[in-house]
């Protein structure tokens, strides 16, 4: 693993209710450059958003909201139902963040760029990208707890979300560093962060 470059790109992931959004905002803080893809991703489909006009003309008017956005909770219930809903809004909606990606790689005057990438472990093109990957990892049953409580999802759609993501296997199997984060103690969540941090150059 080669970490000698000028700039560090580190590779964050971890399944619904890890805590890796909390990681990364806490490398951003220590003055990373955060690349969000799920972040881009929901405003590629947000009302106005470079997705709309394809998902409209793949799915029709019944996946768009009354505000033109999509519609996620509609979407939500045909991908689980139809694995080849999930590849068809994969194909509109990757190449768009790819393209904000590299954008915003060439425009970082950063030494260490984070990717928050939530289906790293399930993209092989990410890892040879990549000087190190991070997974936050935690129980099933404390992603269960913690989506239960943040999003008030019942269990079949929780069970759905977790049946769409990569396992937490196979997550561990990509990984260069594990935090584990069964703890609900930010604290301890923050140091383990800023201690790991060193190695980044921040």
């Amino acid at each position: 693993m080669n970490l000698a470059g000028p700039v560090r790109r580190i590779g964050l992931t971890g399944g619904i209710g890890s805590g890796k959004s909390t990681v990364g905002a806490r490398l951003q803080a220590l003055g990373a450059e955060l690349i969000d893809a799920d972040a881009i991703s929901r405003a590629s489909t947000a009302a106005g958003g470079a997705a709309i006009s394809a998902v409209l003309e793949r799915f029709g008017p019944d996946f768009i909201d009354s505000d033109g956005a999509l519609n996620r909770a509609r979407m939500r219930e045909r991908v689980f139902a139809d694995p080849s809903a999930r590849h068809s809004l994969e194909a509109i909606v990757h190449p768009i963040v790819a393209r904000e990606i590299a954008r915003r790689v060439a425009q970082s005057n950063k030494l260490c760029i984070v990717f928050d990438v939530p289906l790293l472990a399930e993209s092989p093109r990410w890892r040879p990208q990549l000087d190190r990957v991070v997974v936050v990892d935690c129980s099933e049953a404390t992603q269960r707890r913690r989506v239960r409580a943040r999003s008030a999802w019942d269990d079949n759609v929780i069970d759905g979300v977790l049946r769409s993501q990569s396992s937490r296997a196979q997550r561990l199997a990509v990984a260069d560093v594990v935090i584990f984060n069964d703890e609900d103690d930010l604290d301890r969540l923050h140091r383990l962060v800023d201690r790991l941090s060193t190695s980044f150059g921040l």
